[in-house]
């Protein structure tokens, strides 16, 4: 469902890059808007990055309110210097009553109620800690935990040890480390460097992104700047060694490295003895840092701006950056991109590094851009790798990967399409199994993006599109079917590579049980690898998403990372959860256990090999899409309404997430977000008590509601490893087509 008269409703918001007065404007400015006007005398470098300072300034605040007991005031403190004053805290809070019901009957643990604490890297600064909501038209997102502005981009380097060297010596109280620290230039500097070099005529075969002013998620190691993954953990020095490899790249192709953008923080969830004293609420869907607070959706700041990468997603779209590095675990560069009405382009795995985080150098985490063009967010992942398609980073083993998936021109390239139907010829596959309507909030947004696939990629573009068929999604006369489906190629695939995957249990039986048939028997696995039995109807591409292994990766990249970064107070795990804070006891618990356990062995004990299931699960896509000679395949990017600060995200149903995870996760394949509209339908999920008082649960919504501000849509564009030139193509035609991207009404020029 479309909410009607969106385009007339925002007609009026969208900010040309020029003003009306001649004068150049950075809101939904461009790559090529920015460096046009260089260019022609309207603008400098330098001009350009105090803009968007001026932007944060005006932007970049608290947009959460503690949640308390009664609702009282409390008192605060000064927050962390951000453009040079200290973020200011709201005084009033929240009574917990007011969405959690029958509150006076609750006997559970006492629950972990919003605070205002110092924290443990600078205990002159205040955080909001404990349970928290977004407030209501705030005005501000808290996108960015840090800029890079003297003086203020370090705690352990903060005030007079950020000096410029010019200024003398630093104060005798100052680490050894800010010697070092201070030569670096901050943005404005580097945006004089760079007026001082080139004027107004940049060399942009050299420099392809001259000063492109780019904010980088904080899981990713910037050499100038704080880089903790977002956590409150005291190290001795918070700006590492030596910048990631994606910063360095997009750095040296003349970046203008402006800020570090608030993520979901950086945590491991050991088990053990160690039980959280309180219990938090509404903490699964937060994209919340415990150094840098929680960030809010421009277009309705109550709301989720997506998970982990939402900072990045959030601080484009309210135009506080021009683009953002993000990184993807699990959709954490579309859904945020799709949230708040931006592009996002993640390669192939191996195509980009993951060097220099403490969580990447997985199998499932990929470096991508957001931007609020895909055509500008295909000139910074060219910028992450080397024109001639010789790109390798022997500190990520990914990067090794077959010369012949990097196409010979630039990704940007393939966005400019043409012609009266530029998608003719090229067959699209709608996955339906990622639009199946599992509950009322699921309903708007299917049905705006089937409607965008039928009126625009087919009829207005020239595509010719076919459907997937699943059993809960009824089938469309008007779209012809695949003829092989996601289902065939699990049959033929999984028996012969994975026939693990057909020991789970689900209870005291197998999950995949098939009447008749003994599924954990070889007999049976070779009948179905040769389509002579059935396969269970529970077992689709929602389902085999699920059962991975998961035991001590992350404990052995964290291991890793703290070894190479080398500082001279966080070396373990233990030192890091010493020396920590964390937003809730939940993670505080957690920390210590990992901490206590310090686990060795390392293995894969539980559940499916993910290496090897990303090898079936390329086999199952990849030929689907040559049975069937598909080119791309589209979805909703996320099928369920942005949930509200607070509560948390939709419940699973039927092996669906609030995003509907892509098998682009774990395939490593290329995906692309671009908007698709915008919906104000909504039926919030709430929170309801246990039979027994001792907890509270999520439960689906099953009242309508409108929400407050219609919300971004987004389309997300996938196909297999090595597809980008076709991914490309469709979703740039696509964006060209519609023009979906509007800016967020509460976030306009400045005056």
């Amino acid at each position: 469902m479309r909410a009607f008269g969106l385009g007339l409703l925002f007609l009026a918001l969208a900010t040309p890059a020029v003003a009306a007065d001649g004068g150049f404007r950075v809101e939904e400015a461009t790559i090529a808007d920015i460096q046009g006007a260089i260019q022609s005398g309207q603008t400098t470098c330098q001009d350009v990055v105090k803009a968007y300072i001026a932007r944060t300034k005006a932007y970049n605040g608290i947009c959460t309110n503690l949640v308390t007991q009664n609702g009282a005031r409390v008192r605060v403190g000064a927050g962390s210097m951000r453009t040079g004053t200290p973020l200011k805290f709201p005084t009033e809070t929240r009574a917990a009553s007011t969405f959690l019901p029958n509150l006076d009957q609750y006997q559970g643990p006492p629950l972990d109620y919003g605070r205002m604490e110092a924290t443990a890297s600078d205990p002159s600064v205040q955080q909001q800690y404990g349970m928290v909501v977004g407030r209501r038209d705030a005005g501000q997102i808290n996108a960015l935990e840090t800029l890079n502005i003297r003086g203020e981009r370090s705690v352990s380097c903060k005030a007079s040890c950020d000096t410029h060297p010019s200024k003398g010596a630093n104060p005798a109280h100052c680490p050894a480390a800010c010697d070092a620290f201070r030569k670096y230039p901050d943005a404005l500097e580097r945006a004089a460097e760079l007026d001082a070099a080139y004027g107004r005529k940049p060399d942009l075969a050299k420099l392809p992104l001259y000063c492109v002013v780019t904010t980088v998620k904080n899981w990713y190691d910037v050499k100038d700047m704080r880089s903790t993954g977002g956590n409150d953990v005291a190290f001795a020095m918070d700006a590492p060694p030596r910048d990631s490899t994606v910063v360095r790249q997009v750095r040296g192709k003349g970046a203008i490295i402006y800020g570090i953008s608030i993520a979901a923080e950086v945590t491991h969830l050991g088990t053990g003895p160690d039980k959280a004293a309180k219990s938090f609420i509404g903490g699964s869907g937060q994209i919340r840092g415990s150094w840098s607070g929680h960030v809010c959706n421009p277009y309705d700041t109550e709301r989720s701006a997506g998970p982990s990468s939402g900072g990045a997603g959030a601080a484009v779209a309210a135009n506080i950056a021009t683009c953002s590095i993000c990184e993807t675990t699990s959709g954490s560069c579309r859904e945020p991109a799709g949230q708040n009405a931006t592009a996002s382009f993640v390669t192939t795995k191996g195509l980009t590094s993951e060097d220099g985080s403490a969580t990447a150098q997985w199998l499932n985490h990929r470096s991508g851009a957001i931007c609020r063009t895909l055509g500008d967010a295909a000139r910074v992942v060219d910028a992450m790798t080397e024109a001639d398609g010789s790109f390798y980073d022997p500190r990520d083993m990914f990067t090794a990967a077959p010369a012949a998936l990097k196409p010979a021109a630039p990704y940007a390239s393939f966005t400019a399409t043409g012609g009266a139907k530029p998608l003719a010829g090229m067959r699209i596959g709608i996955v339906r199994e990622y639009m199946v309507k599992h509950a009322l909030n699921d309903g708007a947004i299917t049905d705006l993006i089937d409607t965008e696939a039928k009126a625009v990629l087919r009829d207005k573009l020239g595509a010719e599109i076919v459907e997937s068929v699943d059993p809960k999604w009824p089938d469309d006369p008007a779209v012809p079917n695949m003829t092989y489906t996601f289902q065939d190629a699990l049959a033929e695939t999984l028996p012969i590579n994975a026939p693990e995957y057909f020991f789970q249990m689900e209870g005291d039986a197998p999950e995949f049980a098939v009447p008749g048939f003994e599924v954990r028997t070889r007999d049976y696995l070779v009948a179905l690898s040769l389509r002579k039995a059935p396969l269970s109807p529970k077992l689709n591409l929602r389902r085999i998403h699920n059962g991975y292994d998961n035991t001590e990766r992350q404990a052995f990249m964290m291991a890793r990372y703290l070894a190479e970064r080398g500082d001279a107070k966080i070396k373990t795990w233990a030192d890091y959860a010493a020396n920590s804070k964390w937003r809730a006891e939940e993670q505080a618990a957690n920390s210590r256990n990992a901490a206590t356990a310090n686990v060795q062995d390392i293995r894969a004990t539980r559940g499916i090999d993910r290496l090897k299931m990303q090898a079936v699960l390329r086999m199952a896509v990849t030929k689907v899409m040559r049975e069937n000679r598909l080119d791309v395949l589209i979805h909703p990017n996320m099928g369920v309404p942005q949930w509200k600060i607070g509560t948390d995200r939709e419940p699973v149903i039927d092996s669906r997430t609030a995003a509907g995870p892509a098998p682009t996760d774990l395939i490593g394949g290329p995906e692309i977000a671009v908007p698709a509209g915008f919906n104000q339908v909504v039926y919030d999920a709430k929170y309801a008590l246990s039979d027994d008082k001792q907890s509270y649960r999520l439960a689906t919504g099953t009242e309508k509601g409108m929400l407050n501000h219609p919300m971004p849509v987004s389309m997300l564009f996938w196909a297999g490893p090595g597809e980008e030139p076709a991914v490309l193509r469709a979703a740039g035609a696509y964006e060209a087509a519609t023009k979906h991207r509007v800016p967020p009404q509460g976030f306009g020029p400045l005056k």
